[in-house]
């Protein structure tokens, strides 16, 4: 007979699984799957849906798993469990990047990640025009620590000659990606206007693009056939609150742990009622990279640049179904 404490246990696991589909990923491509085993949660890579010409090297594949791991931790912590994170620590299974061991509960879990388990039903990525309205200090500096505490670091984008390197720079990082055909067609293959499909970039999520966007920063042109429901006018600026979130790192484990640390941004911006929307144009384009850590005089490894303010709200992208990402080892 199972015990009630194994079944408490599944539950929370199970539930911690579904939470992590939850993460934001490059794309919308949930490049993930989750397999339950009697102690742990085990979160596995799904190469099959990473991005051939935008992510060669597996960057954004690893942040957005990181993204589901980060999820996963505060689900259980919510459930009252404490964890252990192994990540990459099994080279013989290359696809498990992370697997979660979960303790005898105590009741209590991780209070400072059991505050953001309402956020993940209401963090969205946002691309619609932002308020001008500052983001406080005390906002920032709590953006800060969320990745200091999960051995990231952010850098603030504020002085002016910053604000338009990273501006200028941006532009061109956006303007090589869409020189190329080959980009504009992994684009289009993954944004859609089905609203059947459960993955990819819908429709209802971009901005109509043409010449009125008034952006500094361009956000992603998703709107490849002209089929975006949001207004034109996005007004990206450069004079937005701007993090640039990093490590000191560039392999594969900085990639995982800066997915958990910008989950934590993202949670701790919805729980304060902040929109985010990611510009990564300039850390995908190696020559914008170098030109960005030059200029910004960064000792860290840029992996996203994030813009946080107030916007209205934006529709919930699709999730693929639970049975496709979600087994149970026997």
């Amino acid at each position: 007979m199972t015990s009630p404490i194994n079944v408490q246990l599944t539950t929370a696991m199970r539930r911690a699984a579904v939470r992590a589909t939850r993460a934001p990923s490059v794309h919308n491509t949930q490049p993930w799957r989750f397999v339950l085993t009697p102690d742990s949660l085990e979160i596995h890579v799904d190469r099959s849906r990473q991005l051939r010409l935008l992510d060669p090297h597996g960057r954004q594949l690893l942040l957005s798993c990181g993204c589901a791991l980060f999820n996963a931790r505060v689900a259980l912590a919510s459930s009252g469990y404490r964890a252990t994170v192994e990540r990459l620590a099994d080279p013989s299974r290359p696809n498990l990047v992370a697997r979660i061991v979960v303790h005898p509960s105590d009741g209590v879990g991780e209070p400072a990640l059991a505050l953001l388990d309402s956020a993940i039903e209401v963090r969205r990525t946002n691309r619609r025009q932002f308020s001008q309205d500052a983001v406080p200090e005390h906002v920032v500096a709590a953006l800060v620590d969320a990745a200091n505490r999960e051995g990231a670091e952010v850098y603030p984008i504020v002085s002016q000659e910053d604000r338009m390197a990273a501006a200028r720079l941006s532009q061109q990082a956006d303007q090589l990606e869409n020189a190329d055909p080959a980009y504009r067609a992994e684009l289009r293959a993954w944004t859609t206007d089905d609203l059947r499909r459960d993955d990819g970039v819908q429709a209802f999520a971009v901005p109509h693009v043409d010449a009125g966007a008034e952006d500094d920063l361009p956000i992603r042109d998703f709107d490849t056939r002209g089929m975006g429901w949001l207004p034109t006018r996005t007004k990206s600026s450069m004079n937005q609150c701007l993090l640039l979130l990093g490590a000191r790192e560039d392999n594969a484990m900085a990639w995982l742990r800066a997915g958990e640390a910008l989950e934590r941004m993202l949670l701790e911006i919805a729980r304060r009622g902040y929109a985010a929307s990611p510009l990564t144009q300039v850390i995908e384009v190696a020559r914008t990279n170098a030109q960005l850590r030059h200029e910004l005089r960064l000792t860290m490894h840029p992996h996203v640049l994030l813009r946080v303010g107030r916007a209205p709200a934006t529709a919930e992208t699709r999730r693929r179904r639970l049975v496709d990402v979600i087994t149970e080892a026997v």
